[in-house]
């Protein structure tokens, strides 16, 4: 069962648009799981998909937040694919110790068998698709991802390494994934950190006595610019 989708309808199309000209772009998130009874990425994917700007002007957003389990993903991903035929696919993972954000340059073939999903399932294998390639290179414009990033004042570095849990396994489906016998043109990942609830963390004494931790508000804006960063990559890939 799916936890939730929010599709935002198209903002500001013009008259002459088209499929060939709107963007349509999948953003996805996951519910809390053993160890993380909160997990920030649902409530940013939903977040993302109701920004309303116009940068985002002939975008189609759909925001999809998945139960943090393999079966979820295997059967929810391929309808969602099938269904919104998307030109970007952005997903947003939690790396609950890691202070900043790392945006990921390729999926691993590995996934854990020791450490089990939301619904208490351990992986029979250590290999997402054994006797295959040990990488697949995400398709994203990643030092501009970065810079997005960077941009809206939240510290960020890309990555290699996107584990061996859920989060790595739906980066690697989206990356092997198609439509219409075509690969999707824009696939990212980005893992965040563990944020509160609340809007205004305590802040952590260093020495200048202002350093603190994120907040969800901060990675709303720094997902608004990478979702901003791919939108304007998929314009410059769609066909003249």
């Amino acid at each position: 069962m799916m936890l939730r989708v929010v599709e935002r309808d198209v903002q500001n199309a013009h008259p002459g648009d088209t499929a060939e000209t709107l963007i349509t772009v999948l953003v996805t998130g996951f519910g809390p799981f053993p160890g993380a009874p909160f997990n920030p990425t649902g409530a940013l994917a939903l977040r993302l998909a109701r920004r309303r700007r116009p940068a985002l002007a002939s975008v189609r957003c759909i925001a999809h937040v998945f139960r943090t389990s393999y079966a979820a993903v295997d059967h929810e991903l391929p309808r969602l694919l099938d269904l919104h035929r998307p030109d970007v696919l952005l997903i947003f993972g939690l790396a609950s110790r890691t202070p900043w954000l790392r945006i990921e340059t390729r999926a691993r073939n590995a996934v854990s068998r020791l450490v089990p999903d939301a619904g208490g399932r351990l992986t029979r294998t250590n290999r997402i698709r054994p006797g295959e390639a040990a990488v697949l290179t995400g398709r994203a414009p990643f030092q501009r991802l970065l810079a997005a990033a960077r941009t809206a004042s939240v510290p960020a570095r890309l990555s290699r390494n996107a584990g061996a849990y859920l989060c790595n396994y739906v980066y690697w489906r989206g990356s092997e994934a198609g439509v219409s016998n075509a690969p999707i043109p824009l696939v990212a990942f980005v893992h965040v950190p563990l944020v509160r609830r609340g809007q205004r963390p305590p802040r952590t004494p260093g020495s200048s006595g202002t350093q603190r931790k994120l907040t969800l508000v901060d990675l709303g804006r720094a997902g608004e610019a990478i979702l901003l960063a791919l939108v304007t990559a998929a314009r410059h890939a769609k066909p003249a």
